[in-house]
């Protein structure tokens, strides 16, 4: 883990496209400002873990019976 002292209005870079800059500090809370390609995608942790566990869930599902599913769109 790389740690980082930084103060407000400064900024970190990640992989040459991806600026992290701190806003605000207060009260034991950062507020981060951050600039990435729009195909990045941004979660808080515990919004990443759950998206995760919902698609292992997803993959672990058992297969569609394809000929029942023909059943109900007829």
């Amino acid at each position: 883990m790389l740690i980082l002292t930084r103060k407000k209005g400064e900024s970190i870079v990640i992989d040459d496209n991806i600026e992290v800059t701190i806003l605000e500090s207060s009260d034991g809370k950062i507020k981060l400002g951050i600039e990435a390609p729009k195909n990045i995608d941004i979660h808080r942790k515990e919004v990443h873990e759950e998206i995760q566990k919902e698609n292992k869930k997803a993959q672990s599902s058992k297969d569609i019976d394809i000929n029942l599913l023909k059943s109900f769109l007829k």
